[in-house]
């Protein structure tokens, strides 16, 4: 064994000193040489020879210096500290964002993934797994670095806090959200002083006071992350219910007063004293009364320069960023801490809506990428889960989570009922203020900084921010299910909200269908501007039933649906009151696309919806099956990175939906007067049928062409029993605009692709027969939609049994 490990060796250093005549660096080792090596590394030696061996010079020399700190602990990082840090943000910012998007996928705030990432770079993970390597990227002499870095991505992050925190907040529901927010954190923060009495002579020492513990520990308790709490509100569409509104205010509420009981603890901590706290915290109101007076008056004049240009100079944003600084500087040396003089003047900046989303499009964006995981690593080489390391510990870690938890729900909940909210709220809510996120790291990196808060209890609360904002948006969809959620009201119908006034709920499966217009279609539309055709058609198809069965509101509906995806945390795009903006935005935009349909009696069984999503397919078919809808008509689109035209988002669908979904491939004709089916006797081709059927009984012009083809001399396709029962029953002059060939051909799709030159719409079902089976053999097929020369609607039946074709029969 040592002799295969002194052998690597022999061969790294060999490789190191070996150069080129011309003074370059050496080629790789040859592939058999690696190879060989890859037997013995795999055998004896950790990831970091590998690493060593299949990469680059740098890389060997941090081999050899790592096996050098082997041998002997005590030698120095000979790599330059510049070189060090960026090679550590690198892997910070790497790690941050794949484990932010894990963590996304399982519908988690990124930040939480983000948070998870630092800690596995410190020694709760990296350090206990390759202890040498981690001390080899992360020493002790880098970490200072990364600490001014992290501080300088927390002002200009608690400036952002500031700039969102939009006063319209506070001004709905003032006098509940007051009485709701102050309990919320008054229950807490008296929970987490008794459990002080517990913790401080197991996690502190004698040179931390017991008050200034004990007011850390009850701020810790009682702080709930309003960036967070914005985003989770946001994305499940409660901004402007009675819940969203009221959370926000809370939170907003919350936010202030935790911020300064945060300060008043700090004070005490750096005097040790609650009255030689007095001058820190007489100081600190002062200022607070000049930001929000004099500095104010100041940012004013700054916003009616920004009306009059309307765009935000350079200078101006030097301007700011060096009144970011100097505030952070003055409430520093003030006695109480960076943050507070940033997050300061951001509160005080005015909510001018242009002014306030350019500043913070130009900063987030470094700062959400660059700074804060830094931040997050910085934390995590200062979480040691490593220090629980007995049943005891766990068990007041265990304390520590339930403290936080009992005390922010029940103190919500009992304040909520008290004003008059209702059950299901006030348990919501409740979830809602147990957010802590970001926030509680902020305040708990403070604590360790100022030596109140141990490593020790560090950790425990690290772990309690991270279960109490993980479990935050699983226990918010049980207590408050998305069926509940109307989101904006002001887009349903008067008869979709007698819908719900009326006994539908209660009623019977079959009464409620009843109730329910007779067709109702799901229209995605991704772009209002370039999608007039995909709306035509849904209104094309809803419409028979419409002409033909009195009230049109009653026996017909269409849907545009246009969800805004956000794709960041903590974006300000994701607040609730740009997400408002946004949605004003595209409501507009889907009027005037409504408004220049053709058929302007269809506008009045055509109502869209408008929802926040971060997931666009799992959202779509969720709205439709609560809906009830019959049909989601879906636009074709090509995928980023594939060939294949029913992937992506559009394959999701087509596999998830649990209601009959249609693809509309687009050729851009003027009609859709020659219809083409294609058929081959399976539930999708019935689906083609059906639509086509409502297609050509709305239009005199139409005419429609099932096509069957027989192979190798078989019989084409019989029509199945319904179909042919429909078509007895259809009246003469339409039923005279159907043929039914049958054509020979070696084939299928060729027959389909040469008569779809004389169609306007081809109409074809997910099949085979027609190359455009979601699968075949592991391999996705389009064939059809590639060679089609007409537009195309591909369908996809779920409901098996069709129950739609009488529909689309005359009333006599």
């Amino acid at each position: 064994m040592r002799g295969a490990q002194a052998a690597v060796r022999v061969t790294c250093k060999r490789f190191l000193k070996t150069k080129n005549p011309d003074g370059r660096l050496p080629k790789p080792l040859f592939a058999c040489e690696r190879m060989a090596l890859l037997v013995r590394l795999l055998c004896l030696q950790p990831s970091i020879e590998l690493v060593a061996i299949f990469f680059d010079r740098p890389f060997c020399r941090l081999y050899c210096r790592t096996l050098s700190i082997r041998k002997n602990p005590k030698a120095k990082n000979d790599m330059p500290i510049p070189i060090l840090v960026l090679l550590e943000v690198l892997i910070v910012i790497a790690l941050s964002r794949l484990v932010g998007l894990a963590f996304r996928s399982i519908k988690q705030p990124q930040v939480i993934g983000e948070i998870v990432a630092g800690i596995m770079l410190g020694p709760s993970l990296f350090g206990l797994v390759a202890p040498d390597l981690a001390t080899a990227l992360f020493p002790a002499e880098a970490v200072p670095f990364l600490n001014v870095l992290s501080e300088v991505g927390l002002i200009f992050f608690m400036f952002l806090i500031g700039l969102e925190l939009n006063p319209k907040y506070l001004k709905s529901n003032l006098d509940i959200a007051i009485l709701t927010s102050h309990v919320s954190i008054l229950v807490p923060f008296s929970l987490g002083s008794l459990l002080a009495l517990l913790l401080y002579p197991i996690v502190s020492n004698n040179s931390v006071s017991f008050t200034a513990f004990a007011l850390f520990l009850g701020a810790a308790m009682s702080i709930t992350a309003f960036p967070v709490l914005a985003r989770i509100i946001t994305e499940h569409n409660l901004q402007n219910t009675k819940l969203g509104t009221l959370a926000l205010t809370c939170a907003a509420v919350d936010d202030v007063t935790a911020w300064c009981l945060l300060a008043v603890a700090i004070a005490v901590t750096r005097t040790n004293s609650m009255l030689g706290a007095l001058p820190t915290i007489i100081a600190s109101l002062i200022y607070i009364g000049f930001m929000l007076t004099v500095v104010r008056w100041l940012l004013q004049r700054l916003s009616k320069h920004y009306n009059r240009t309307g765009r935000l100079t350079q200078l101006v944003l030097a301007g700011i960023y060096m009144g970011v600084v100097a505030s952070a500087l003055i409430t520093e040396l003030i006695g109480i801490h960076l943050i507070f003089g940033a997050f300061l003047l951001g509160a005080a900046m005015p909510k001018n809506a242009g002014l306030t989303r350019e500043l913070a499009e130009k900063t987030e964006d470094f700062v959400l990428i660059f700074l804060l995981p830094v931040f997050f690593a910085y934390s995590g080489l200062r979480t040691q889960i490593g220090l629980l390391n007995s049943p005891e510990l766990w068990l007041l870690c265990a304390a520590v989570l339930g403290v936080a938890i009992v005390g922010k729900y029940v103190g919500t909940y009992v304040a909520a009922r008290v004003c008059g909210i209702s059950n299901r709220e006030a348990s919501a809510l409740g979830w809602l203020m147990n957010t802590r996120g970001l926030t509680e790291l902020i305040v708990l990196n403070i604590g360790l900084s100022l030596g109140v808060v141990s490593p020790l209890l560090f950790t425990m609360l690290v772990i309690m921010a991270l279960v109490t904002t993980f479990m935050t948006s699983p226990l918010l969809e049980l207590t408050y299910p998305k069926r509940l959620i109307r989101l904006d009201i002001s887009e349903v119908s008067s008869e979709d909200l007698e819908l719900e006034a009326s006994p539908i709920a209660g009623s019977s499966e079959e009464t409620a269908k009843k109730l329910l217009p007779t067709y109702r279609i799901l229209v995605p539309v991704s772009n209002p501007s370039t999608q007039k055709g995909l709306l035509q058609l849904a209104v094309a198809l809803a419409q028979p039933a419409a002409g033909m069965g009195g009230d049109d509101l009653q026996s017909a509906a269409v849907h545009p649906l246009s969800l805004i995806e956000l794709n960041e945390d903590y974006a300000f795009e994701s607040t609730p009151a740009e997400a408002d903006r946004t949605i004003q935005e595209r409501r507009w935009k889907l009027s005037e696309l409504i408004d220049s349909l053709e058929l302007p009696d269809a506008r009045k069984f055509v109502h869209p919806i408008i929802r926040v999503t971060n997931d666009v397919a799992r959202e779509t078919a969720q709205i439709a099956q609560i809906d009830r809808a019959d049909l989601i008509l879906l636009g074709w689109h090509r995928p980023s990175f594939s060939s294949n035209r029913l992937g992506g988002r559009v394959g999701q669908i087509l596999s998830n939906a649990k209601v009959d979904v249609a693809i509309f491939v687009d050729r851009n004709r003027e009609t859709l007067n020659n219809l083409l089916v294609p058929y081959a006797a399976n539930i999708h081709d019935d689906l083609g049928l059906e639509l086509a059927l409502r297609l050509l009984v709305n239009s005199e012009e139409r005419r429609l062409t099932v096509l069957r083809v027989a192979v190798d001399g078989e019989s084409g396709n019989e029509l199945s029993y319904e179909f042919q029962r429909v078509m007895e029953q259809l009246p003469v002059e339409v039923r005279s605009r159907i043929e039914t060939p049958i054509v020979e051909a070696a084939e299928p799709i060729q027959a389909v692709v040469a008569a779809s030159a004389n169609a306007d719409l081809t109409i074809a079902g997910t099949s085979r027969e027609w190359g455009i089976e979601r699968q075949t053999l592991g391999r996705y097929t389009d064939e059809l939609a590639v060679q089609c020369h007409s537009s195309l609607l591909i369908t996809r039946c779920y409901v098996k049994v069709r129950s739609h074709l009488a529909s689309v029969l005359p009333q006599r």
